[in-house]
C-alpha cells in the first residue's frame, strides 16, 4: 500500500527531518517521496511502500533502500528522522 495509511500500516506521510534539520524527507500520499539535503531541495525523489511500520524506497535512479518506524522515529539506512510538527 503505496503511502496510504489502513489497520495494519502505520501512518508515514508527511514531513520527517534529521534533529539537525540538515535532512528533510517528505513522504507523500501518493507514495511518492522528495528528499532535501540542505540547501539542496529534491536531492533524491523516487517511491515508497509501506508494510506495518517497515518503508521500502526506491528512488528514481534504482536505487534502493528501507526504513523502519520505532516509537514514533523514522529509521531509514543510517538516518534518524522525526516527524516534523507544524506550529499551531
Amino acid at each position: 500500500m503505496a503511502g496510504t495509511v489502513g489497520s495494519d500500516h502505520v501512518d508515514v506521510v508527511g514531513t520527517w527531518v534529521t534533529a539537525d534539520g540538515h535532512i528533510r524527507q517528505e513522504l507523500l500520499p501518493d507514495g511518492r517521496y522528495e528528499e532535501a539535503r540542505g540547501e539542496r531541495r529534491r536531492a533524491y525523489t523516487g517511491r515508497y511502500t509501506v508494510t506495518g511500520s517497515h518503508l521500502d524506497y526506491v528512488d528514481d535512479t534504482g536505487f534502493t533502500a528501507t526504513g523502519d518506524i520505532r516509537d514514533g522515529v523514522l529509521h531509514h539506512e543510517h538516518l534518524v528522522l522525526y516527524r516534523e510538527r507544524k506550529p499551531a
